[in-house]
């Protein structure tokens, strides 16, 4: 069976898997506003994009939904993440509204070290927030701040994944790497973690957290596509290693929509062509997320 090559194959492909329909836990919906900023960066190729990025799919919340749906993707996120205080509030009401009002959309929020953060996240909780988001490169802070230890713990009690941008890529800085965020989990073993883009470029390090605590768990975003691991490869010799977590569960389908310079269709194709075989595709495109969201296929 031929990987897809083209958004058009992607329904022919996951249909010759078996499977009910695509899991994508990384993928963005922001207020208009704020995604217009976010595309404007990545436009003029900022610091912390550093080469040309040209965003494929664009349009109001409603095209890129259908996109989504044409594509077969049944279970998708809609990822905010707070970069400075007095933000995440504001962001967790846009997202949950938006999830309340999109079948198949997740329900997601965010957070930030700040006063209150233990109260507006109980209360995203409340409302029903299933995946939380954090992007440590960007908001620049150190996850085992303080005043998010209690925060940590109430999600591990709650089993309620957070996705993380915890690695390096593209530009580093003191609270990106595997021991920032390493210091999370050896406090909170119990956390349910998702790390973002396979811990980009600290592989291996992350692998071994996903290894070695029970909940942490990796995503594929922009992996083998060609584009964001140009420059910093996947090791040919830890290949094995991913592929026995994604056997394991411990592997979910990402994909960076819509912020993405190709087609989605390439997202599969590269994870495809890892040939780790269709027991393993079927697991990383839709089981693992199935199971650790309740998802009915």
């Amino acid at each position: 069976m031929a990987p897809p090559v083209s958004d058009e194959d992607v329904p022919r492909f996951w249909a010759a898997l078996g499977l009910p329909g695509l899991a994508d836990v990384h993928t963005h919906f922001l207020p208009e506003r704020m995604m217009r900023r976010v595309w404007a960066h990545f436009d003029e190729a900022g610091p912390l994009v550093g080469m040309p990025w040209p965003i494929r799919y664009r349009g109001s919340d409603d095209s890129r939904v259908a996109v989504l749906r044409s594509l077969g993707v049944r279970a998708f996120s809609a990822l905010a993440y707070a970069h400075r205080p007095g933000m995440a509030l504001d962001l967790n009401a846009w997202t949950l509204d938006f999830a309340a009002r999109t079948p198949g959309c997740l329900p997601c929020a965010t957070f930030f070290p700040e006063p209150g953060v233990l109260d507006y996240t109980r209360d995203a909780l409340a409302r029903g927030a299933r995946l939380f988001k954090l992007h440590l490169q960007v908001a620049d802070f150190h996850p085992a701040d303080p005043l998010l230890d209690d925060v940590w713990g109430l999600l591990a009690e709650a089993d309620v994944p957070v996705i993380v941008h915890a690695g390096s890529g593209p530009v580093a800085h003191g609270h990106t790497g595997p021991g920032p965020f390493g210091s999370v989990l050896a406090r909170h073993p119990r956390l349910r973690a998702v790390i973002a883009h396979l811990g980009a470029p600290e592989y291996l390090d992350f692998l071994r957290l996903a290894e070695t605590y029970e909940r942490v768990a990796l995503d594929t975003t922009m992996m083998f596509t060609g584009f964001f691991d140009l420059a910093q490869p996947f090791p040919a010799l830890a290949l094995p290693r991913l592929r026995d977590l994604g056997t394991a569960g411990k592997v979910l389908l990402g994909s960076d929509f819509p912020n993405i310079p190709y087609p989605y269709a390439r997202q599969l194709e590269g994870l495809a062509r890892l040939d780790f075989g269709d027991a393993w595709l079927r697991a990383v495109y839709w089981e693992n997320a199935a199971h650790l969201f309740a998802l009915e296929g």
